[in-house]
């Protein structure tokens, strides 16, 4: 459907607060939950959120055949990954060692537990949850128009991206290693926090996705 927004559920995950998210900055547009590849294939722009083990993700993905209508819509119209969803356009991930969709060349590691440590020598602890800064990549991507530099998204993981291409890199942070948070590359924009869960900010980031031509 024109103008429409998909938010793609291969059943990792309860989708509703991407859904009403979206929904509150999609300026009358409808936002449809599905798993239906025809419904995403019609849609103008597509959400690919999601949480739990990659492995799992990978297999819930293809039994409901949404591998082919993915990598199109990652190639061909504004997609957002979120979470699990940017992990999963990688090539590789430590966890499990499984292979990603490959649309980014690159690997998805775990935090290393030896160097998880605080500025002032404390422990920090597996998974990273909470909220955190994101430092935008120049040059700034427009995603981030009308958010501050360093401002605070709410993350839970226990791995993160690290690209092969430095210059898809579109936002660090700092969680006892440095660590890429956030990835573009034409059409694609993809974050490892959460915007359905950061208050303002990650509505902000939603509706500039909605309005974004790229």
């Amino acid at each position: 459907m024109a103008g429409s927004i998909a938010v793609i559920d291969y059943g990792m995950g309860n989708l509703r607060s991407v859904w009403q998210a979206v929904a509150h900055v999609a300026e009358g547009r409808e936002v449809q939950v599905t798993s239906d590849p025809q419904v995403v294939a019609a849609a103008e722009r597509v959400v690919f959120p999601g949480q739990g083990a990659m492995p799992d993700c990978m297999r819930e993905l293809d039994a409901r055949g949404l591998r082919p209508v993915l990598l199109d819509a990652a190639r061909n119209k504004p997609f957002l990954g979120i979470c699990i969803g940017q992990q999963m356009l990688f090539e590789h991930s430590e966890e499990g060692d499984v292979a990603g969709l490959g649309v980014f060349a690159g690997q998805v590691r775990r935090f290393p537990g030896e160097r998880m440590v605080a500025a002032d020598g404390a422990r920090l602890k597996v998974p990273h949850m909470g909220w955190n800064e994101v430092r935008h990549s120049a040059p700034e991507h427009p995603l981030w128009q009308g958010i501050a530099d360093g401002e605070r998204f709410y993350f839970v993981h226990s791995y993160y991206v690290d690209p092969a291409d430095r210059s898809i890199v579109a936002g660090t942070t700092d969680y006892g290693i440095p660590f890429t948070s956030a990835v573009a590359r034409d059409n694609i924009f993809a974050v490892q926090f959460h915007p359905e869960k950061s208050a303002h900010a990650g509505l902000a980031l939603l509706a500039n996705f909605i309005r974004w031509s790229p």
